[in-house]
């Protein structure tokens, strides 16, 4: 069970921090949902709390796990799929899958792609969804705002 203040991430939303909990009927149904507010976009989730565990809820990364992160964002290269589809539904299951490292892969490699080649439409889109999963995690797990994130992630993708 989370509290009111705990920073946590929301696969395929990501990362924020619990300002209440709060009870609501939904089809005659009470239900009691932890309210997150997601630090990009000022975005505002409500997350059943009795499913927590099925959805994939996590503590958002320690410090030396963010740190992790950008050593994985400046790691170089990284051999993709020539196969569009495949590649999509190979970096949808990192993305869906809550684990900010696989994230982490997820963003590096779109960018470096979108940088040689060029991204579709369907990639670009997950890339913009990546990148604000990750970034609102990195937000919450080093103290740093949106913009300093974005700055550091570019700085370690393109030194």
């Amino acid at each position: 069970m989370y509290n009111v203040g705990d920073k946590i991430v929301y696969p395929m939303h990501g990362a924020g921090v619990i300002e209440s909990i709060e009870e609501r009927e939904i089809l005659g149904k009470k239900c009691s949902y932890y309210v997150m507010k997601i630090p990009i976009g000022d975005l505002k989730v409500m997350i059943p709390t009795n499913n927590v565990n099925d959805i994939g809820i996590r503590d958002v990364i320690s410090i030396s796990d963010a740190d992790k992160v950008f050593s994985i964002l400046g790691s170089g290269q990284h051999e993709l799929s020539a196969n569009w589809n495949k590649r999509y539904r190979e970096n949808m299951v990192k993305i869906k899958s809550g684990d900010i490292f696989e994230v982490a892969d997820v963003v590096r490699s779109l960018m470096q792609r979108e940088k040689e080649r060029g991204l579709s439409t369907g990639e670009r889109k997950m890339l913009t969804s990546a990148k604000q999963i990750l970034i609102s995690e990195l937000v919450l797990a080093k103290g740093l705002n949106q913009h300093e994130v974005e700055s550091k992630i570019q700085e370690y993708l393109y030194g």
